[in-house]
């Protein structure tokens, strides 16, 4: 039985449009929240899981709207592979392949993007992925780019998120403080659904074949 681990309730409920029955947890964006729903799930007694959802780039050439299946996920300095198998089902065969890097914290700055960039070679970094490659179980990661590897994150990411959902006084005090992020803020929203989108359109061609 599959057991799927998503950061927010946006991603859910659009793996959720393609399978219904799965087990879901959500991480709500937080390394505990990523700890809590795996167990869940493995109390649930899933036998294999996916992380699924957004991904930050780290490769300039990874921009937003890219859907990767990973072939592996770089967590506390080794890579662990995915599982093959699983990763066909999930569309290995029409998607970019790479690696994941999982981090506990947001990696919000280009300067740190290029950094890990360098140093794991991995194509985006998430806050899941770790997790479910930990578990033990057979696992797939598929992830969509979100923003762009060249361009800082804006400060209003960090407080805008609450319990999987955007989170209304966190945006609004954040830009009450950063009011130059406006910018920003709407170009990320662009990049957000043009992945929203593109993972939408990567589903419907090549549904799961569990």
């Amino acid at each position: 039985m599959l057991g799927i681990l998503a950061g927010l309730k946006q991603e859910a409920r659009l793996i959720r449009r393609f399978l219904p029955d799965a087990p879901l947890a959500l991480s709500h964006a937080t390394p505990e929240g990523a700890r809590q729903g795996v167990e869940r799930l493995l109390r649930a007694g899933v036998t294999e899981l996916l992380s699924f959802g957004c991904a930050g780039s780290l490769s300039p050439e990874a921009p937003p709207g890219t859907v990767i299946v990973a072939d592996h996920v770089h967590h506390e300095n080794r890579n662990i592979p995915c599982d093959p198998a699983l990763s066909q089902m999930f569309g290995s065969a029409f998607a970019r392949r790479g690696g994941i890097l999982h981090s506990d914290a947001l990696v919000e700055f280009a300067s740190e993007k290029a950094r890990y960039f360098t140093e794991t070679h991995c194509l985006a970094v998430d806050m899941e992925s770790g997790v479910v490659a930990q578990s033990g179980l057979p696992f797939a990661v598929l992830r969509v780019v979100c923003d762009d590897a060249t361009q800082d994150l804006p400060p209003a990411v960090k407080t805008s998120v609450k319990e999987g959902a955007v989170y209304i006084p966190g945006l609004i005090g954040s830009l009450v403080r950063h009011p130059l992020q406006i910018g920003g803020l709407i170009r990320l929203g662009k990049e957000a659904a043009l992945a929203q989108r593109a993972m939408a359109s990567f589903l419907q061609a090549n549904p799961p074949q569990t």
